[in-house]
């Protein structure tokens, strides 16, 4: 589960305070698929960022699985990231002078992985990169590139994926394997699953639209209904949604089973 209770972040440019988020407060519950959207500049990034402990809150609380992120020490927050949580960036943020299997390696070797390059190969494998396992970033579309990034934040299993505009990069048909591969880890594997976009065919794809404006939530919805996939009973009344989990088996695919 996670819980952001309260939460604003105040930075100073230009000697004046110009608030970011402003006392955000709901509450995801475990298993469930989250779209995060809004105006640019309205705090989405921001808001994700600090669900993944990049940065620290002005004030309130960010809570995972239990565990308030918010007081830990960063060496600490290391740790428990790469545990608990896998992230997705935009623009990839892959190791330039490491091929695809090393990228997605690197976590693994990190959590004493024995077999780190071995199980790195499995995982290209199953986001169909099996032919490019020895190429640099350099050498890959941006489409290849997301998938490596897909695998490598799915590497150790994190209960918590986070993707910033996971398909912002991409041409449309590129986008639309990318919301499949994330969409199976959803299902086959129970993971929670949040992201920011802009793309209303990867928001309605999601159990629940959270939509931002000016730092606040404007509205906490399900997606019309019949857009949505897996879709969960939960009501949003006072940011509080009771769920009932349903994951029933991908027919899609059945990507990164061990």
């Amino acid at each position: 589960m996670i819980s952001v209770q309260q939460v604003s972040m105040v930075l100073v440019a230009a000697g004046q305070a110009v608030t970011i988020l402003d006392h955000i407060s709901f509450i995801i519950p475990a298993q469930q698929s989250v779209a995060i959207v809004g105006p640019s500049g309205s705090g989405k990034s921001t808001l994700l960022g600090l669900m993944a402990g990049l940065d620290q809150p002005t004030s309130g609380t960010i809570t995972l699985d239990g565990t308030d992120i918010t007081t830990m020490t960063e060496s600490r927050m290391a740790q428990f990231r790469r545990e608990k949580i896998g992230y997705i960036f935009q623009s990839f943020h892959l190791i330039p002078t490491l091929t695809a299997v090393e990228n997605v390696a690197v976590p693994l070797e990190l959590n004493g992985e024995k077999r780190a390059v071995d199980r790195a190969a499995e995982l290209l494998s199953s986001v169909g990169l099996s032919d490019r396992m020895g190429h640099y970033p350099v050498q890959l579309s941006g489409g290849e590139q997301q998938r490596v990034a897909v695998a490598r934040a799915f590497a150790c299993r994190p209960p918590i994926l986070l993707a910033d505009e996971p398909t912002g990069n991409l041409d449309s048909a590129t986008g639309a394997q990318v919301i499949e591969l994330l969409l199976s880890l959803h299902r086959d594997h129970g993971t929670t699953l949040v992201l920011v976009t802009h793309d209303v065919a990867l928001a309605t794809s999601m159990q629940r639209v959270l939509s931002l404006r000016d730092g606040r939530v404007e509205s906490d919805t399900l997606p019309p209904s019949g857009e949505a996939t897996d879709r969960p009973a939960h009501d949003t009344v006072n940011n509080n949604p009771s769920y009932t989990a349903e994951h029933p088996t991908s027919a899609l695919c059945s990507r990164f089973r061990s």
